[in-house]
């Protein structure tokens, strides 16, 4: 193996915490930063990671001397050798100490003069605790051509958040993650479940590969059970009914599932008007929300789809929620199944589930009021709970200040792509406890495709480029060229539609 550097000497170091070495450009090997390390010491192989790279120059150190020289009508370079006293010198922080196999922390600095080499590729798997024979395989390793396979119940089973602005790529990373658990042999793999407020992963039921694991639920055709609600069930759905309220509701409920083991929400309307409940005001009010309820068209005497089809051990089901516009629908959709996947798995009645929410930020938001964030609860609950039951969040956000700061502090893996809204980025920072420094200002210089993995499904942060994606893509989030094309190449068909809507 060929040295790239040698450690130096300086007023700091080295020491414990980091060290310094210059760079043996001439050798031709490249170094760059975030690039992983390692040395022999006395205590066994120190691993490293190089955290900056500083180019000087001797003969520019001093600005008055340059200055003084400049006059003299010449160029620097013409009169010195400028060039043989330019050299790099890279700063590196240790993480720790590898002997027989043993981690331990770094307790002795290197010493001057001590050899710099590229990291043993075995090495960096042991290092970040890679799961290389099967892992997840998101991509490559940054500057080494090294696998990102990362253990699947590391991953999920702590709760996963990936965070990035808009066209940084970050459905495009959550359909190659959905790639690799359906790669795996169904014994092998959990329930998936999709949150689609955009219909963008409907792609993997139109893939050969993926279509006999997968089922796509369009939003107008999904029902939900009237007859399973308890009172506070339905209270979550009707945020501002008071205890009173729902108390007087509990008897109704219960008289009608004496009566009736399959009934609407226009049978428990109908109920609540003519039941005993002495307040004229109370019972209106009551009807009223349900009224609200009823409107939206979901409630039904049925499930659908039922918990059981749903959470199909193995299988991916999509809620395609593109067709609906209104928000408390969908929240109404979110907060009902998640409740209704999470008790289930309580019961172990399902197998363990892993449940993706794209735009998080929609169903479990920071500063709505309850009105406006129906979903919110359960979605913290699990969050707060589901770990212990083999309930997993994936939560998928453009807007990570405009997601609740209870659910994201509970995703101890975050997998964080470019963003550059400031308050997001110290939402991030706040919420990510393996986030350094340096990886939070790299952030909003990522390419699209580049992400930092952080927290507990590594031992120590990475930065991945994003493998290529091989499924389908989804028709509805086809990009603007394609649609355009599309268009045209049905526009007797879109004029005739135009047509009849007008």
């Amino acid at each position: 193996m060929q040295e790239i550097g040698t450690v130096i000497s300086s007023e700091l170091g080295p020491n414990s915490k980091e060290f310094w070495f210059v760079l043996n450009d001439n050798k031709g090997v490249p170094v760059r930063k975030g690039q992983f390390i390692q040395l022999n010491t006395q205590d066994g192989i120190l691993v490293a990671r190089v955290e900056e790279i500083i180019k000087t120059n001797r003969y520019y150190q001093r600005a008055e001397s340059v200055s003084e020289f400049e006059r003299s009508g010449r160029p620097l370079v013409e009169q010195f050798p400028v060039d043989r006293w330019e050299y790099l010198i890279a700063q590196a922080h240790p993480l720790g100490v590898f002997s027989n196999s043993i981690q331990k922390r770094v307790t002795f600095p290197p010493s001057p003069g001590n050899d710099v080499y590229p990291i043993d590729e075995q090495l960096l798997h042991n290092v970040l605790g890679l799961d290389v024979n099967s892992g997840l395989d998101l991509g490559k390793i940054e500057f080494h051509n090294v696998d990102a396979k990362l253990n699947m119940t590391r991953l999920f089973q702590k709760h996963l958040a990936i965070l990035a602005m808009s066209g940084a790529g970050k459905s495009y990373l959550t359909g190659v993650l959905l790639e690799e658990i359906l790669n795996r042999e169904r014994n092998q793999r959990p329930s998936v479940i999709m949150i689609d407020p955009h219909g963008e992963y409907g792609g993997f039921a139109a893939d050969p590969k993926y279509a006999t694991s997968t089922k796509v639920y369009g939003g107008r055709e999904i029902t939900i059970a009237t007859n399973t609600l308890s009172a506070y069930q339905l209270s979550i759905l009707m945020p501002k009914i008071t205890a009173v309220q729902r108390r007087e509701l509990n008897p109704v409920i219960r008289k009608l599932r004496d009566e009736k083991t399959v009934y609407n929400m226009q049978n428990l309307i109908e109920a609540v008007l003519n039941s005993d409940i002495k307040d004229v005001k109370t019972k209106s009010v009551l009807a009223s929300w349900l009224h609200e309820l009823e409107y939206t068209g979901l409630f039904s005497n049925r499930d659908y789809p039922s918990i059981k089809d749903l959470a199909y051990q193995g299988n991916l089901s999509i809620f395609d929620l593109s067709d609906i516009v209104d928000i408390k629908r969908k929240q109404i959709i979110v907060s009902y199944f998640a409740w209704k996947l999470f008790e289930a798995r309580r019961q172990k009645k399902i197998s363990p589930f892993v449940l993706f929410v794209e735009e998080a930020h929609q169903f479990a938001p920071q500063q709505q009021e309850n009105e406006l964030a129906l979903s919110r609860g359960i979605i913290e609950q699990v969050a707060r709970e589901g770990r212990k039951f083999n309930a997993c969040l994936v939560l998928i956000t453009q807007r990570p200040a405009g997601l609740s700061t209870t659910a994201l502090s509970q995703c101890n893996t975050h997998v964080i792509m470019r963003v550059t809204n400031p308050y997001d980025l110290d939402h991030i920072k706040e919420s990510s406890e393996g986030i350094t420094g340096g990886v939070l200002d790299s952030i909003p210089g990522l390419k699209v495709g580049e992400a930092y993995i952080v927290g507990e499904a590594v031992n120590y942060p990475i930065l991945i480029n994003v493998r290529e994606k091989k499924s389908k893509s989804s028709e509805k989030g086809m990009k603007l060229e394609d649609e355009i094309l599309n268009f045209n190449n049905n526009k007797q068909i879109n004029e005739k539609d135009l047509e009849t809507f007008m």
